[in-house]
């Protein structure tokens, strides 16, 4: 199927897919949609029509639009990810009981720290993290932790594409970033302080499959001031055990599939 001549090369799928693939977990408007999938207004909204018969989008009271249940039922058939969820949600719970702060539990995907769990409370830091949202590789605990363990050539192309500047503390140069990396892979632990946020911190941890790989990063956000390391022994014990359990499983962390995403992004994974 071809499309149309506004479009040419695009078929209606790709267009299709393009569309929800800007669903991040967050309600958008009509005119978000077409923005963020640079599709004309009258296309974007013949789509989110159909989809919202067939039940991939629902509307808000707002009239803003969301993933649907539809495509999370379809997405969960689609993929074992929840594996590493349900095998960590006991320890992060254990971990927030014990600290009350944020517990956060993130994969890579492409050139981001995905993440598909997150258990907070009242008297832990505020931050802008949701399950299903996206965080920086190199400005956070959780992204640190999954970028010291990849093939040298991501790094290579986080810096050509360029590294953001969130806050002042943001580590943009590539030799300080390198040395920030090689001593989490020494240490086993990723610390952030406010290079994303300012006001808060960030500790990861390794979780790893049977073959020692590591497949996720947990991690305690807290607030700035506060001393990192007295959660690395906590972190530490939780993150060890999430990974005997994976191993023991069989579990390994594949790859985000278009449906994977779209799944957590519902907030329902």
């Amino acid at each position: 199927m071809s499309g149309n001549a506004r479009e040419p090369g695009r078929s209606t799928v790709h267009r299709l897919l393009t569309l929800l693939d800007v669903f991040d977990g967050t309600d958008l408007s009509l005119a978000d949609v077409a923005e963020r999938s640079q599709l004309p207004l009258t296309t974007a909204h013949r789509m989110l029509a159909a989809l919202e018969t067939w039940g991939g989008v629902e509307r808000t009271p707002t009239g803003r639009y969301r993933i649907g249940l539809h495509l999370w039922k379809l997405g969960n058939r689609a993929t074992s990810a929840t594996t590493l969820r349900e095998t960590a949600l006991p320890l992060m719970q254990d971990l927030y009981e014990s600290t009350h702060e944020n517990v956060q539990l993130a994969i890579r995907d492409g050139h981001h720290a995905l993440i598909i769990e997150r258990l907070t409370g009242l008297r832990a830091v505020p931050t802008l993290t949701e399950v299903g949202g996206h965080l920086p590789l190199h400005a956070t605990g959780v992204g640190k932790l999954l970028l010291a363990h990849v093939h040298p050539e991501l790094l290579a192309e986080l810096h050509a594409r360029g590294l953001r500047r969130y806050t002042a503390y943001t580590l943009t140069m590539p030799g300080r970033l390198a040395a920030s990396l090689a001593t989490t892979r020494t240490t086993g632990i990723a610390t952030a302080r406010e290079e994303m946020t300012l006001g808060s911190a960030s500790i990861a941890a390794p979780i790893t499959d049977a073959t020692g790989t590591v497949q996720a990063a947990l991690s305690i956000v807290v607030h700035a001031t506060t001393d990192l390391t007295r959660y690395t022994p906590a972190l530490h014990t939780a993150a060890k055990e999430i990974s005997r359990r994976l191993a023991a499983t069989g579990g390994r962390v594949r790859s985000r599939s278009r449906l994977d995403r779209l799944s957590v992004a519902s907030g329902h994974i």
